[in-house]
């Protein structure tokens, strides 16, 4: 009888895994959409490519417009939702590039925002800008940039 039982706690065990993964891997109802200044003329970028932009190895829109990267601080969760999502790398594994490259002198960081507003009216008024918001339906006026995997 006591076997049944491990057999059954087992079972459990491996249930509340599964459904773990599940939970972890599906989409969640806040999506993070990307977005950017309507200069751009891109609406579709690669996974490889958004991490380009955001490591500040690709500079320039294929249009030849620089890009002006901007962020949330890094401890925001809405930052760390889109290093998660949408870039696939940590919030810390973003930082070391950026620091790198600055300490470097090779490039320069990101612009880094206070807020999702101040990042929408950045993204909005600035050529050649990108960001991230964590609803797009309410973002007038700028691109909307679908991620393909």
């Amino acid at each position: 009888m006591s076997s049944v039982n491990y057999k059954d706690e087992n079972i459990k065990t491996i249930f509340i895994h599964i459904v773990a993964v599940i939970l972890l891997f599906s989409p969640q109802v806040n999506a993070i959409n990307v977005i950017s200044n309507i200069t751009a003329e891109t609406t579709t970028l690669s996974v490889t490519q958004l991490r380009r932009i955001y490591s500040m190895r690709q500079v320039h829109w294929q249009n030849g417009i620089p890009i002006v990267v901007y962020v949330l601080a890094s401890k925001n969760p809405l930052h760390q939702q889109f290093c998660r999502e949408q870039l696939r790398l940590f919030p810390y594994q973003l930082d070391r590039i950026w620091h790198k490259l600055t300490f470097s002198g090779y490039g320069v960081a990101p612009i880094e925002v206070a807020t999702e507003s101040e990042l929408i009216h950045a993204v909005k008024s600035t050529k050649g800008a990108i960001g991230y918001v964590e609803n797009s339906l309410e973002v007038k006026d700028v691109n909307i940039i679908k991620i393909d995997d």
